[in-house]
Formats: structure tokens, C-alpha cells, sequence
């Protein structure tokens, strides 16, 4: 069994890998990762390209669902991506909190956060920014965000109870999050759970739908709710390289269910909304000519 380490080293290398592809040769593997298919073009990923906000040179095509469509993002909200990769979902959440919001994005590999930041400096939003870190140890302050989103990244991470308790951390009372992501019920075969490229693609990184979700009610969020799920299929030509025939056709024929579920949760507390009011709001209730507070 692979280290904590050993299992990040080889999501950062993959994905360093990924982010000087383009969209169409990520498309042709798992997630982006794994042996290239012709079957696969939308085995994870849904389509981004009706969405408001979207960059098409910031969608590396490694999503699998569409968490900002469901996350509840108001303007002036402070949003917060976990595993931001080139920039699309914070591209499509700074759409929605408006100038007088703030989009942070959080990535472990360096050359995608160069690459998120060359696409924000071309669109000019000066309102979304991108650190270098874990997400299973956030560079940011208790109490930050409105709102978290990620899309198909914990599935990645080995301690996903950590990450979860991170997200609770960051989140201000009242937050919340929607995030897509991959889980099993039931047992992966052996020799896709052991594979390494199975786990950067997103598979053999997944743990059991109930686990998942019993983490989100463990870290003390409320209001837990499945907002989407869809059923993933992995094609044969992709189960050949790890199963025989037999064991492709007991597993097409068996129990074990993947999934991209897309889960919102809620930090318990007041929201405050003092922090999104514009500033002729502010300047309205506080600086009126007819008082002295100014």
C-alpha cells in the first residue's frame, strides 16, 4: 500500500502532465489520466460549454460534474475552489459573486496554478486569485468563505476525512459547499484499486458512497443533501489492461456501482451579510447626509 506521499507525488506528476495538454488529449483518457480510450470522452466530465462564465482555454476537460450550477453563489461572495487546476469552475463562480466578490483557487501543482493565473490576467479579473497548497491543509484563514466548490479533486487526496474537516474549517457560519465528486458501493477488483493510474484517474481514489458521506455529517455539517448523481461506466478497453475477460464480465455484472455525486452541506451558524453589501449600500445605511457618521 502506497504512502500519503507517494500517492500525492503521483497526482502531482500526472497532472503536471495534464496541464500542458490540451482539452482534447485529456479528453481521450480517464479523467484525464489514464489509458487513452476512444470511449471515454464523457465518462466523467459534463459539458461546461453553456455555462456562464466559462473559459474554454481554463477547461482542461478533468471535471465530473458541475458543482458551481448547484452552489448557490450570491453576489459578493467569497468562493472558495479546491483544486482549481486551470481556472474554469473559479472562472464560472467570479461570474456569479461579480466584481464585488473574490474567487480563491487552491492547487498542489505549480504549473497549474502558472496556468490559472496566465488565464485570469488575460480576462483581467483582478478579483481572482490562485495559491499553492494542499487542500487537505488550505493556505487560507478560519471563517473565509461563502461558499466551497471543487469538482472531482477529493477523490484524489488520501485523507478525505482531513479535507472535509478543512472545508468546515475555512467555511464562515452559515457557508456552505457543493462538490462534485467520485464514489463506490461496493469493492473495486484488486488490480484497479492497486493501479496507480487508475488513481490519478479519479477510480481507485474513490472510498464507499456512505463513508463519504458520513465524514461531511462527522465534521458537523447540516442540511447534507445529494444534489445530482450519475453513473459511471469505465469502457472494456480500459478494464482489459487490468482485468482478464472473466473478471471484466463478473465486474460489469456485479454489485460494484461508481458514481460522480455532486453533495451540498451547510456549516451551522447565522449568515452574515454585512460583508456583501455594496458599497452605495454601505455608504446608504451608514454615511446618509442626514446623520454624523461620517
Amino acid at each position: 500500500m502506497k504512502t500519503e506521499k507517494q500517492l500525492k507525488d503521483i497526482v502531482k506528476e500526472k497532472y503536471s502532465k495534464i496541464a500542458k495538454q490540451g482539452k482534447v488529449e485529456n479528453a481521450s483518457s480517464c479523467c484525464g489520466a489514464t489509458t487513452p480510450t476512444n470511449k471515454v470522452y464523457n465518462i466523467m466530465m459534463d459539458d461546461y460549454s453553456q455555462t456562464e462564465g466559462y473559459v474554454e482555454d481554463a477547461d482542461l476537460g478533468l471535471g465530473c460534474g458541475l458543482p458551481t450550477q448547484f452552489a448557490k453563489i450570491e453576489k459578493g461572495d467569497t468562493v472558495i475552489d479546491l483544486g482549481s487546476g486551470a481556472g474554469n469552475d473559479c472562472f464560472v463562480a467570479r461570474y456569479e459573486t461579480g466584481e464585488t466578490g473574490k474567487v480563491i483557487g487552491i492547487d498542489f501543482t505549480p504549473i497549474m496554478i502558472k496556468k490559472a493565473r496566465e488565464n485570469a490576467e488575460k480576462l483581467g479579473f483582478n478579483n481572482v486569485e490562485f495559491r499553492e497548497g494542499d487542500i487537505d491543509d488550505m493556505p487560507v484563514s478560519n471563517n473565509v468563505a461563502d461558499v466551497v466548490v471543487s469538482n472531482c479533486v477529493l477523490n484524489l487526496v488520501p485523507n478525505k476525512q482531513k479535507v472535509i474537516n478543512e472545508i468546515y474549517r475555512v467555511l464562515k457560519p452559515g457557508g456552505h459547499f457543493s462538490i462534485s465528486d467520485i464514489v463506490l458501493v461496493g469493492n473495486l477488483p484488486e488490480a484497479l484499486r492497486q493501479d496507480a493510474e487508475m488513481y490519478a484517474g479519479c477510480v481507485a481514489g474513490a472510498i464507499q458512497k456512505e463513508d463519504y458521506l458520513q465524514y461531511i455529517k462527522d465534521a458537523g455539517f447540516t442540511n447534507i443533501t445529494i444534489q445530482k448523481e450519475k453513473t459511471i461506466v469505465i469502457p472494456n478497453d480500459i478494464l482489459s489492461k487490468y482485468l482478464s475477460e472473466e473478471e471484466i464480465t463478473a465486474f460489469n455484472n456485479g454489485t460494484t456501482g461508481i458514481f460522480s455525486i455532486t453533495v451540498y452541506a451547510e456549516k451551522p451558524g447565522a449568515k452574515s451579510t454585512k460583508s456583501k453589501m455594496k458599497l452605495s449600500e454601505i455608504q446608504d445605511s451608514c454615511c446618509n447626509p442626514k446623520t454624523d457618521c461620517c
